[in-house]
């Protein structure tokens, strides 16, 4: 059967425009990368890069599990260690491990099956306002159980875990810490914190720019991140030798979050992908995430801007972890245990 000549053009046009759509990579609404950073990888490889921002992490996740077998995008950036177990019982990725892998700290290879390749680390901790503690001739808290102190009585906000990705790091953090059945549990600590005048915010925003003292508010211990102190200095109006706040680092208090990239099974741009994953792991990709993202890179070759040093990085000791599988099992019963004791203010006892 011969097919007529403006079909076989139609036909090879249209496979043509397909070969060289853009690579989509779905995205949270936090991702950021430097314009250049993007136009060299195309230059460099021919591939054009879209990115489609679909909420936060826990939302994009939905979104590729209800568009599974149809994928909107070819690449799912931002999930983290809490969310691996969803996806992967879901199946929406195809394992790929990057030769590049070899240059990424171990401690953050948190997928051994390689369903996804991390790209960056953030770790959610308190940040203190130092211009206050010295004012009030308070010390500063060493410990995240001194909030609990009478001394420190109407001094902590922190966001509530429910609707907020660093109030839900914060509680992992101290379900990890205190466990659930020890005499002292985690909700021991939290109905304390409670009794002892925490202020809960909706989001990040509110508590830092709102309640936060070095903003304005009352409120001189913060729930952040440990890349705060630099942001602070690299966004100051004049050039500062300090950080005006510092972070407050001990056992098992601050919660790790490490974010990563997966293929999307069905995607037809499978080796577009794998480039793009390779690029993210690359040097160029690697040091641009500090100051556009404010976490901080995997490789191990990769260089921290100078400011970063304000803000110093926790300890393994200091990291709280919890496993994945756990997370995904327990959540919402956390969340409503949580809930209970903090914001309706009933007793651990009563609960558990």
């Amino acid at each position: 059967m011969r097919i007529p000549f403006k079909l076989l053009i139609l036909a090879l046009l249209s496979g043509l425009c397909w070969a060289q759509r853009p690579l989509t990579v779905m995205t949270h609404d936090s991702f950021s990368v430097s314009t250049d950073v993007i136009t060299a990888f195309t230059e460099e490889t021919g591939i054009e890069v879209r990115f489609l921002a679909a909420g936060d992490a826990g939302e994009v996740v939905n979104r590729a599990i209800l568009s599974k077998g149809r994928p909107l995008a070819d690449l799912l950036y931002g999930i983290d260690n809490n969310l691996i177990a969803r996806a992967i019982d879901q199946e929406i990725f195809e394992p790929y491990k990057s030769p590049l892998l070899s240059k990424v700290d171990p401690s953050y290879r948190f997928d051994p099956e390689g369903f996804v390749t991390p790209i960056d680390v953030g770790f959610v901790n308190f940040n203190l306002d130092k211009a206050y503690f010295e004012a009030s001739a308070l010390p500063l808290p060493q410990d995240i159980t001194d909030l609990t102190l009478a001394a420190y009585r109407g001094l902590t906000v922190v966001e509530n875990p429910a609707s907020s990705s660093p109030g839900l790091a914060f509680m992992l953090a101290t379900i990890a810490r205190f466990g659930e059945n020890r005499p002292y549990s985690w909700l021991d600590f939290w109905a304390e914190l409670r009794d002892n005048e925490l202020l809960v915010t909706d989001g990040w925003t509110e508590a830092y720019y709102t309640a936060f003292s070095l903003y304005g508010g009352d409120r001189p211990v913060v729930l952040s991140y440990a890349s705060s102190p630099a942001a602070e200095v690299i966004f100051a109006s004049e050039p500062l030798d300090s950080a005006p706040t510092s972070n407050l680092l001990c056992t098992k208090c601050v919660y790790q979050q490490i974010e990563a990239v997966g293929i999307l099974a069905g995607t037809d741009r499978r080796q577009a992908a794998e480039r793009f994953i390779d690029f993210m792991l690359d040097k160029r990709f690697q040091e641009d995430i500090p100051t556009n993202m404010f976490v901080y890179p995997v490789s191990l070759d990769a260089a921290l801007p100078a400011e970063f040093r304000f803000g110093a990085l926790p300890s393994k000791e200091q990291v709280a972890s919890l496993d994945p599988r756990a997370v995904e099992n327990h959540q919402l019963r956390w969340l409503d245990e949580w809930t209970q004791v903090v914001l309706q203010g009933r007793d651990p006892d009563e609960i558990r």
